[in-house]
């Protein structure tokens, strides 16, 4: 039984010249029209119901890559995908104001 997982695509394309910033950019739409989500400017994801579903999508990307481009693809469980950690830089907040009384629902 092919079990639910995520592709995670990390990707280092050349930008030196015009036509290199349009090929990455037609790069980065062929992602987002296949359904992924950005997460940082060379790094995208996308959910899939089965494992199995993913190849159509792994072929479109793979035939897609721009001259001298890199493209890393990372196959996720979904036990996996449940455990990642993220840090954010620290933020300034208003500490948050003691309530009024007390409240019992």
């Amino acid at each position: 039984m092919a079990k639910p997982m995520w592709l995670l695509v990390m990707f280092d394309l050349p930008v030196k010249t015009k036509e290199q910033t349009r090929r990455a950019t037609q790069y980065r739409n062929l992602l987002k029209d296949r359904g992924f989500d950005r997460i940082q400017l060379s790094v995208y994801c996308k959910y899939y119901l089965n494992s199995n579903s993913t190849e159509r999508d792994l072929g479109s990307l793979k035939m897609n890559v721009p001259v001298g481009g890199q493209v890393w693809v990372l196959k996720i469980s979904d036990i996996q995908w449940a455990s990642t950690i993220m840090f954010m830089g620290p933020k300034k907040k208003k500490p948050e104001a003691p309530p009024e009384q007390l409240m019992i629902f």
